[in-house]
């Protein structure tokens, strides 16, 4: 019941976000190309400035996997305030947006919102990923480890913040891996 009303909660911060100006700003430029079989899988979620339901987010990881119609099943999966705590997690569903070179996509969360996903850093390797929204006010750091170099992050917060975000806002999120007990049934979870 709580994952319901934490992403509820998601739903409708992330919706009056969307109707804010960002006229004072240009919009981010997303990267040339992403080779979306390359994209797909885990992405452990390395700094964020979080959304309200991530705030206090313990071994944040985003999962995707393509499916049938193009579309791109995401499951977010978290724990609440400490390592100990219950494992959340959020289902969502994107579609590429055309004409983007699969950089933006529309994340369609339950049936009410399309919010912004652009791909606006990718390490070469397919490593590292900066996402971000022309809104500037959500940002995610993530890699395909749960830790990153120092050398690394810094980068990453200064590409952040050449973007035009106000990076004291960044949380580097806790990660403990592998996680007590082995992979979760969430882990594995499909979108229908």
């Amino acid at each position: 019941m709580r994952s319901a009303r934490a992403a509820v909660a998601l739903i409708a911060l992330l919706g009056l976000a969307a109707c804010a100006s960002t006229a004072a700003q240009r919009p981010i430029t997303p990267v040339a190309h992403v080779d979306l079989s390359r994209y797909m899988g885990r992405w452990y979620v390395i700094a964020a400035i979080p959304t309200r339901i991530e705030r206090e987010d313990y071994d944040p990881v985003e999962d995707y996997r393509r499916m049938a119609d193009g579309s791109i099943c995401t499951v977010f999966r978290f724990r609440d305030g400490s390592f100990a705590s219950g494992l959340h997690t959020v289902h969502s569903r994107a579609t590429v947006v055309r004409g983007t070179g699969n950089a933006e996509w529309r994340v369609h969360l339950f049936w009410l919102l399309r919010l912004q996903y652009l791909v606006a850093w990718l390490a070469p390797d397919y490593s590292e990923v900066i996402v971000a929204r022309d809104a500037r006010d959500y940002v995610w750091l993530m890699a395909r480890t749960p830790h990153i170099s120092r050398q690394d992050y810094r980068a990453m917060v200064k590409r952040v913040a050449a973007m035009g975000y106000d990076v004291t806002r960044l949380r580097r999120n806790p990660q403990r891996w592998p996680e007590p007990g082995g992979p979760r049934p969430s882990d594995t979870a499909v979108c229908r």
